[in-house]
């Protein structure tokens, strides 16, 4: 079993143009530019995976199943660990890339359970992995119902078996 390490840098968008006019009940002159979104920083994910699991040619094209086997996510308001069972359900496209589909949960540092369920897109090059990633969050502990209402983004880099 080889052992894969990806670290990814989520930033929680705090507000973006489009949300925060739907939100309002009145409406911006036509003419207003939108807002720029805001993004605070939440934390790094590291994550360790196992094995893969391939299934070629299907109707959708080929998935690869990765086991997650453990990693941490550290932050400012945030620290955990990856709980198993997590994994990722990759679908490889023809153009090269990759869409991502992972499950994991967080065991907070003072015993909450967090779900995150995250799509992005990955690219494999000669020198490494990129990977661009959406993030949700779901918990029922009051002390991260903050979590629920964001929309993170991601970058994730793997530089040989190492990521960055």
């Amino acid at each position: 079993m080889r052992i894969r390490t990806v670290s990814l840098v989520c930033l929680g968008l705090i507000a973006s143009g489009l949300f925060v006019l739907a939100q309002t009940s009145t409406r911006a002159p036509a003419t207003a530019a939108p807002r720029a979104p805001a993004f605070e920083y939440l934390g790094r994910l590291q994550a360790e995976l196992g094995t893969r699991t391939v299934i070629e040619n299907g109707p959708q094209g080929t998935r690869t199943i990765v086991q997650v086997l453990g990693g941490r996510f550290d932050g400012p308001r945030l620290k955990a660990s990856v709980q198993t069972p997590a994994g990722d359900w990759i679908t490889n496209r023809k153009d090269g890339t990759y869409r991502l589909d992972v499950r994991l949960t967080l065991k907070t540092d003072d015993g909450a359970l967090i779900l995150v369920t995250y799509n992005g897109i990955g690219q494999t090059t000669d020198a490494g992995a990129s990977l661009r990633i959406a993030p949700l969050f779901e918990t029922g502990d009051s002390r991260y119902s903050w979590l629920t209402r964001l929309q993170a983004v991601g970058l994730g880099e793997r530089v040989g078996t190492a990521a960055v």
